[in-house]
């Protein structure tokens, strides 16, 4: 699993699977951060913690043995993880490099959910929601078109990103193709046909802020 750690200033983001505030679950998470690049959480270790990302946006991925990865979500402030290998990346405009992320132990959670009905209905909604993406991502990679890839990846950041009407996307390109199993090419192209179109528009040099003109549209291209 990968983390890419990078908060925007003013963003609402909606989370993918969120425990709310540790701090209700009654165990105090510990905060550390974490500068680019470094590996949080690898695969082949132990589960012993839970992750939340107090500051940025993670991302968590798998390697074949060629280099290749696959992206298979990307958590924003607020979410819960801890299945796989995580690490920061950074945000432009954004001159540090260091990045917060939450801690606590896995059995002390599992303890107090025991006992606490609202903790264990969290973890259940929480694992519900992260089976449902799962899900949702697997029918994207297997039966969707390169473009519906696009509209589908669009139409998650904006339930999840927007604030103001515009969408300030925390991954790079590259990380986007590697989620939706494009190449780089490809869904350059596609958010470019779909600006043509009249659906969406770029602000800034670097075309991570997106401001979605027509989502009707948009969610028409999502089959």
């Amino acid at each position: 699993m990968f983390v890419s750690v990078s908060a925007h200033p003013g963003s609402k983001p909606k989370p993918l699977g969120q425990l709310g505030e540790l701090s209700r679950a009654r165990v105090i998470p510990s905060e550390f951060k974490y500068n680019k690049g470094t590996e949080i959480f690898g695969e082949a270790e132990p589960a012993d913690y839970i992750y939340q990302v107090a500051d940025g946006a993670v991302r968590t991925h798998k390697l074949l043995s060629d280099g290749r990865r696959q992206i298979g979500a990307f958590h924003l402030i607020g979410d819960i993880f801890g299945w796989r290998t995580v690490q920061p990346i950074d945000l432009p405009r954004r001159r540090s490099s260091i990045r917060t992320v939450r801690l606590m132990k896995r059995c002390s959670l599992e303890h107090v959910a025991e006992t606490d009905a609202l903790v264990a209905l969290d973890l259940l909604n929480m694992t519900t929601s992260n089976l449902q993406h799962a899900e949702d991502h697997m029918l994207l990679l297997g039966r969707k078109t390169s473009l519906e890839r696009v509209a589908a990846f669009l139409l998650e950041m904006d339930r999840r990103l927007t604030a103001a009407g515009v969408m300030a996307l925390p991954m790079s390109r590259r990380d986007i193709a590697d989620y939706l199993g494009l190449t780089l090419e490809t869904v350059v192209a596609g958010a470019l046909t779909s600006s043509r179109m009249g659906i969406l528009g770029f602000l800034g040099q670097t075309q991570r802020q997106i401001v979605l003109l027509d989502r009707v549209r948009l969610a028409a291209l999502d089959l």
